[in-house]
This record gives C-alpha cells, sequence and structure tokens, in this order.
C-alpha cells in the first residue's frame, strides 16, 4: 500500500471517523469514473482541488461535488483574491498527493478548506484516499468538521 493511502487511513483513524479506505477495481480518477465504481451519484463524489491565492499564494482545498465546476471568475468575492491552480509539485510537496489522488485529509501540512454547500445535502459522499483507485464515504457534515472547511455555494 502506498505512502499516501497509508497517511489517509491514519488521518481517517486520528480524526476518529467512520469511514474506511476502499480499493476500487477500476480507476476512481474523474468523478464520473468515481461514482460509477462506487455506485453512486456524480453529486456524492468530493473533487479535492487546490488552488493558490494569485495575491496571497497560499494554497486552498475546494472540496467540490462531482456534479459541479467552479467558475475562477467567481474566486474573488468567495476568497477575496482570484485564484489560480496550484503547480502540482507545489501541491505534491505540501499535500504529500500527487494530482487525481489528491484527499481531503491526510495532507503534510495544514491547508485552509472550503466545501461546496451542495455535499451537505448528501447523507454520504466518496472522497480519494490518496491513489487513482483508492477512496472512502464519509458523512459530509464529518468531512467538513474533519478538514475545517468553510462552506460556500458553486452553483
Amino acid at each position: 500500500m502506498s505512502k499516501s493511502v497509508k497517511r489517509v487511513e491514519k488521518a481517517i483513524h486520528d480524526l476518529k471517523l467512520s469511514a474506511s479506505v476502499q480499493r476500487m477495481p477500476e480507476t476512481t480518477r474523474t468523478a464520473k469514473d468515481a461514482a460509477v465504481a462506487c455506485d453512486c451519484s456524480v453529486g456524492q463524489i468530493v473533487k479535492s482541488m487546490i488552488f493558490e491565492g494569485v495575491e496571497t499564494g497560499t494554497l486552498k482545498l475546494l472540496l467540490v461535488s462531482g456534479q459541479h465546476n467552479f467558475d475562477l471568475d467567481k474566486a474573488p468575492e468567495v476568497f477575496g483574491e482570484p485564484l489560480m491552480r496550484a503547480d502540482p509539485k507545489r501541491v505534491r510537496s505540501e499535500t504529500g498527493f500527487a494530482i487525481g489522488g489528491v484527499s481531503p485529509i491526510g495532507h503534510l501540512s495544514e491547508i485552509e478548506a472550503w466545501m461546496d454547500d451542495k455535499l451537505l445535502d448528501y447523507e454520504i459522499v466518496w472522497a480519494a484516499a490518496g491513489a487513482p483507485n483508492a477512496v472512502f464515504s464519509v458523512a459530509p457534515a464529518d468531512l467538513s468538521m474533519a478538514t475545517k472547511a468553510k462552506t460556500f455555494r458553486v452553483a
């Protein structure tokens, strides 16, 4: 098992989340692939996206429902500054995860987190667990508390 997946499992344990990492036989790299593999709706998939504040350089973790895309043009009104995609090397060095397997928990350093308010409409959501085929399911309110996420409206 990869170090990234082990780190997610440790975070689940340390945060006392009612969850366990599952390895899927197929990729869960895209929200659509993950929904098929997890036998759930695309909306229940948590896309963990890392952006960088253009003015502050601060990394921000956006937890977005798989059915939504965040419009970067709206970033200044939501986050107080424009955002840009974070450099993949910086994402790996500061989170410990490669793009496509970024988990919402288990990062190497603390990152400001924001959660799509529509994720809270579901009883269970599915998130990446550190590898392209590793996921875990969790109550969205528990995920929000674990990541200390502020909610925001995507769509």
